[in-house]
Parts: C-alpha cells; sequence; structure tokens
C-alpha cells in the first residue's frame, strides 16, 4: 500500500482535489448510524451537499452493514469508500481498516483520537461525531463554589464541598442524582466514578481505588437530594429547583436548558486520581483496504472534520462535534450549552475515554445490574465497602466468562474474557 502521507490534506485541498481530475463515481459512505429516514435523508441533502460531486450515504443496521463489509473484503474489491460506526462496530474490522495517520485531525482530542487506533500503532478510524455526560449547575449555584475552583475542570473533592456548601446555604441538599428505577445510575459508575479513580470499570472493579471511590460517593450521597431513588431524568427536577446541581445523559437535561435558558450551566464532568472519565459514546469514520479510490475515500474523511460539516451533522443526527468549534446561534438552548461542556470535557488534557461495555451480547443487562447491586448494597443500605465489592466482583467475573467479552478502554487489551482482579 501507498505511503499515506499524501493524504494530508487541508480543506481546501479537498474541494482542488475533486474537482482537479475527472468526474469520480459518487463514494459510498457505508453508516450504522443516522439510520432513521429523516436523519438519512438530511445527511444526503445538508451535510454531504457540500462534498464535490456528492456523496451516496447508505445506513444499515449492524449485521448486514458488517456482512457486506466482509463479502467486499473477501472478494478483495468493493464499493465502500468510507465507513461510519460506533466503536464497537469498527473494532472488528480494525485488520483491514487503512492507517489515517495522514488525515488533519489536530482539532480532535487526543484521547479521542487515542481510541480510533484500536490499540494499534495506527489510527484505524477518525472520530466523527459524540454524545455523553453532562453537569449542570443552576446559576444560583455558582456562589457556592469552593474558592479557587474552575467549573470546567473540578475534582471529586470540590465537587462534595460544592455540594456541601450549597446544602448549607439553602438548608437542604440540592445535588441530583438519577437513581431511580429508569435512571442512567449505571453509566456513572461505569464510566465515570469508577474509571476517575481506578482507571478500569472491570479488571479493577474491587481494588483498593475501588474502595475509595465508593466512600467518595459515599460522601456525595450525603448531600444529594433524598428523592433521587425517584429521580429519572434530572431536568424535571432542575426546572423545579428541587436540585441545583446534576448529573446524567446531554438528552436528559435538554429540557432544562430549553426551557430556561439564561437559568443553567453545564460543564464537565470532575476528575479523580486518575483523570476526567467520561463516557462517550463515539462514532468514527474509517476506510477499508478494499475501497475503490483511496484518494477520494481519505477527502471524504477530511471533509467530516470540518466545522461546517461537523454543524451540520449534528443537526442532521443530534450527535455532538468530535472539534471545538463555535455553534450558529439559531440552535437551541440546550446545544448551545452542551456543546462547549462536552468539548472542555473531551479535549482535556486529563480526559479519560471509559466506553460503553463491548462483547457482552445479550448479557449487557446483566452487566449493569452489578453496578446497580453495588450502588443500592453500599449506598442505600449502608453495607461494608469492601465485603459488597468482593461480592459483586465474583458475579462480575463469571460474567465476563461467561459471555467471553475481552477488555475494553480504558482497561487494558485482554486476550479472552476481561480479568477481575
Amino acid at each position: 500500500m501507498k505511503s499515506l502521507t499524501k493524504w494530508r490534506l487541508t480543506a481546501a485541498a479537498v474541494s482542488l482535489s475533486m474537482v482537479a481530475g475527472p468526474a469520480l463515481a459518487e463514494p459510498l459512505f457505508w453508516s450504522t448510524q443516522a439510520k432513521p429516514v429523516e436523519e438519512s435523508q438530511k445527511m444526503r441533502d445538508e451535510v454531504m451537499a457540500g462534498f464535490p460531486g456528492g456523496v451516496d450515504y447508505q445506513p444499515s443496521d449492524e449485521g448486514p452493514w458488517l456482512t457486506r463489509m466482509q463479502a467486499e473484503l473477501q472478494a478483495g474489491s468493493g464499493r465502500i469508500a468510507v465507513l461510519g460506526g460506533l466503536h464497537g462496530d469498527l473494532s472488528s474490522l480494525g485488520p483491514d481498516l487503512v492507517d489515517l495517520s495522514g488525515i488533519d485531525a489536530a482539532a480532535v482530542g487526543p484521547a479521542m483520537m487515542e481510541l480510533g487506533s484500536l490499540g494499534t500503532g495506527e489510527q484505524k478510524y477518525i472520530p466523527w461525531m459524540q454524545a455523553t455526560y453532562l453537569m449542570v449547575a443552576n446559576r444560583k449555584a455558582l456562589e457556592f463554589l469552593p474558592e479557587g475552583a474552575d467549573i470546567n475542570a473540578l475534582t471529586y473533592d470540590q465537587l462534595i464541598d460544592w455540594a456541601r456548601a450549597t446544602a448549607e446555604a439553602t438548608g437542604g441538599p440540592k445535588f441530583g442524582f438519577p437513581a431511580g428505577p429508569q435512571g442512567l445510575k449505571h453509566r456513572f459508575f461505569q464510566g465515570f466514578l469508577l474509571p476517575a479513580y481506578t482507571k478500569s470499570t472491570v479488571t479493577e472493579f474491587r481494588s483498593d481505588a475501588a474502595v475509595t471511590a465508593w466512600e467518595t460517593f459515599r460522601e456525595l450521597w450525603q448531600y444529594t437530594n433524598p428523592a433521587a431513588t425517584n429521580y429519572s431524568f434530572m431536568q424535571e427536577q432542575l426546572v423545579t429547583e428541587e436540585v441545583w446541581i446534576a448529573f446524567d445523559h446531554v438528552a436528559r437535561i435538554a429540557d432544562a436548558f430549553n426551557q430556561r435558558p439564561d437559568d443553567f450551566v453545564a460543564f464537565p464532568a470532575p476528575a479523580g486520581p486518575e483523570g476526567r472519565a467520561f463516557m462517550p459514546v463515539v462514532a468514527g469514520i474509517a476506510v477499508p483496504r478494499t475501497a475503490p479510490d483511496m484518494e477520494q475515500s481519505m477527502a471524504l474523511v477530511q471533509y467530516m472534520l470540518q466545522p461546517e460539516t461537523q454543524i451540520a451533522t449534528l443537526r442532521a443526527t443530534n450527535f455532538f462535534p468530535v472539534i471545538a468549534t463555535d455553534l450558529p446561534d439559531d440552535m437551541p438552548a440546550s446545544v448551545q450549552a452542551a456543546g462547549p461542556a462536552i468539548a472542555a470535557m473531551t479535549g482535556a488534557p486529563d480526559a479519560l475515554p471509559a466506553l460503553l461495555p463491548m462483547g457482552l451480547g445479550d448479557k449487557g443487562g446483566q452487566f449493569n445490574q452489578v453496578y446497580t447491586d453495588t450502588f443500592e448494597r453500599i449506598i442505600l443500605a449502608g453495607q461494608d465497602i469492601r465485603t459488597v465489592l468482593d461480592s459483586q466482583a465474583e458475579v462480575l467475573r463469571a460474567l465476563m466468562i461467561e459471555a467471553n467479552a475481552p477488555c475494553w478502554a480504558p482497561d487494558a487489551a485482554s486476550e479472552g474474557p476481561c480479568p477481575v482482579n
């Protein structure tokens, strides 16, 4: 394969490279994302409209998506120019994806780019779009921030101090956490708290650092609204001011900003000793080794990283840009608030992405239940932390073996089931 240093294309060079030569067939963008009819049409009409010669954007369910790609790889040639998919979709194709190190992706945070290496020395995919979870606060709470604290670079200890000061000033707990039956509490423990203290979701589940993490959350729980066990979407409690500081998925805090845009601020998750852990839903773009026109494929990948393309993708899919860029004034208030906070979190020097669980098949619910049960036993029932972690670690170990699921970031890659130390 030719060296890909020639693919260092600027935004201007994308257009020039496509116009200078003879007309090319529309490249096929084969994707597991933006599958609803309305979204896929917006991808064609709005997102891809600026690419010279057009793009044949075709979404697919994961099964057929993989089957077609494997068929083209087996044949040694095909029509697919660019692949779009979640991290888990692309990870299974790693050896058959070309190195994209020559793409100008300097605007993407290094932690996000590291995910795209798939554990190799090459750039197997370029992050394309993302969603995640954030913190949000009523502006009334800002006066109680610890002295010298930066809201965009908080630690868990500072969050506790802030929640304590707010509770003391208002006469009651004002921290909100989605601990209800439909709340996404398990994602907080899997992707935020535990990795921030252990740099692990699975392997270090019962470590001394994990004990410290749960001790930290137990302290924070003292300043959490007691009704939190009924909370599912934090936007409702933010609007009613039952809570002034909260954590939730970006989609579950949106209405607070859209109803009262001047009253709230979004900010990154706190950092622990191992970093600012966060759980991204990352979609990436890759180029298979069988792409029919490598230069055209590379130009399309570069095009997808242009700020105007990233914004058009946000409008079409409600997934956020992977680069820091100014958002138009006509975006919903929730997008205006979340965009900079996501960029600050994913681009932070201590950013630590903790991916969604992978390779569990139909056992994903059982995996989530391990973390929910741990929370209920330690925090709600007040059981001994070490005893609970030792017990739940055995459940987790048996589950990983039964699912034969290898480790995912931030745990180190494993041969066979992800170990639980």
